[in-house]
C-alpha cells in the first residue's frame, strides 16, 4: 500500500464542502479585482506546500495581496505587500459567518472585499452571506485532502512537462473543486453550448473558445463523492468513448474517462498508474482529433 493518504467520502464531506466554499470565496475576489486572462486562468488557485493561494492581486493604492486557504494553518491567511498580516479560522461555524468575517478582515486592512455573493457550479446554491446552517471543519480531513493534493501533484507536472504547446499551469478549479491542468490543440473549437450550473455561458464559451484536452483530480467538494481522476477532450472526436485508457474507463455522466483515487491509491507504484492514464488518455484524445502532435509534445526535461 502507497503512502497516500485516505479519502473518506462520508467522513470528508462536511470539511471538504467548507473548503470548497472558501475557495469560491478567494476566486471571486480575483474575478471581481483582476482583469481578465484568456480560460480564467488569473483566477484558478494555486497549489503550494500549505495548501491553496490566490495569485497576487491589487488593491488599488499601491498595494498587493494575497489570499490562502492554509490547510496547516486551517485559516484563511490574508498576506499584504505592506507586510500586515492576518489570519481567519476556518472552523467558523457556517458559510454566512465566514463570508461575513473575510469581508470584515480585508475591510479592516482597506483591501477590496466586494464579489458575487453566490457559488457558482452548484445547483441551488444558497447565497454565502444566507448559508446559515452549522458546519463542523475537521482538521484531519483537511489535511489528508492537502496531503492527496500533494501526493498527486508529481504526476501532472510531469504530464504537463511534455507539452511545449498552449498549456495551462497545474491549477485549482475553485468552481469545480478540483485540481486541472490543460493543453491545447491551437485550433478554434466550435461553440460550446453552455449551461454549466451558476456559470454564464459567456465564461463557459470563452474557456472552451479552443480544441482543448484536460486532466484532473476530483475529490468532490459540496458533492459527496468518491474521488477520481479525470481526463476528456473539447470537441470529442469520434471513436473517443471507445478507445483504450491505460486503467481508465468512459464514464458517460460526466463525458470523460475516470480513474478512481482508491485505485490509484492502492497500485504498487500509484505514481506510474497515474502517470500511464493521464498519457494515454491524452495520446487517445489527441489521435482521434488529429492533432499535430509532433509540434506540440517534447521528452519532459528532468529536474
Amino acid at each position: 500500500m502507497s503512502d497516500w493518504p485516505v479519502l473518506d467520502p462520508v467522513r470528508d464531506h462536511e470539511t471538504l464542502s467548507i473548503l470548497h466554499l472558501a475557495a469560491q470565496m478567494l476566486g471571486k475576489i480575483r474575478v471581481a479585482h483582476a482583469p481578465w486572462t484568456n480560460h480564467g486562468w488569473h483566477v484558478a488557485l494555486q497549489p503550494n506546500a500549505r495548501g491553496l493561494s490566490t495569485l497576487p492581486t491589487a488593491s488599488g493604492d499601491g498595494r498587493t495581496f494575497t489570499l490562502t486557504l492554509d490547510l496547516c494553518r486551517h485559516a484563511i491567511v490574508l498576506w499584504a505587500s505592506d507586510e500586515s498580516r492576518e489570519e481567519l479560522p476556518l472552523n467558523a461555524g457556517s458559510i454566512a459567518a465566514l463570508h461575513r468575517r473575510l469581508v470584515a478582515m480585508l475591510d479592516l486592512h482597506g483591501l477590496p472585499s466586494s464579489f458575487d455573493g453566490r457559488p457558482n457550479e452548484i445547483p441551488e446554491a444558497i447565497p454565502f452571506a444566507e448559508d446559515t446552517a452549522p458546519r463542523d471543519y475537521d482538521r484531519d480531513s483537511a489535511s489528508r485532502f492537502r496531503e492527496a493534493l500533494a501526493a498527486v501533484m508529481p504526476a501532472f507536472q510531469h504530464f504537463r512537462a511534455g507539452f511545449e504547446g498552449k498549456a495551462s499551469p497545474v491549477h485549482f478549479w475553485w468552481g469545480s473543486f478540483d485540481l486541472a491542468s490543460s493543453v491545447f490543440s491551437g485550433r478554434k473549437a466550435p461553440e460550446h453550448p453552455g449551461g454549466v450550473p451558476g456559470l454564464p455561458d459567456r465564461i463557459t464559451r470563452e474557456a472552451y473558445s479552443r480544441e482543448v484536452a484536460s486532466a484532473g483530480f476530483w475529490a468532490g467538494g459540496v458533492t459527496q463523492a468518491d474521488p477520481f481522476f479525470y481526463s476528456y477532450i473539447y470537441p470529442e472526436p469520434p471513436g473517443y468513448r471507445e478507445a483504450r485508457v491505460a486503467h481508465g474507463t468512459y464514464d458517460t455522466t460526466f463525458g470523460e474517462f475516470v480513474l478512481p483515487y482508491s485505485k490509484v491509491r492502492a497500485a504498487p507504484d500509484p505514481d506510474r498508474m497515474l502517470g500511464e492514464f493521464l498519457q494515454s488518455a491524452y495520446e487517445a484524445a489527441a489521435n482521434l482529433a488529429a492533432w499535430n502532435r509532433p509540434m506540440l509534445e517534447r521528452e519532459p526535461v528532468a529536474p
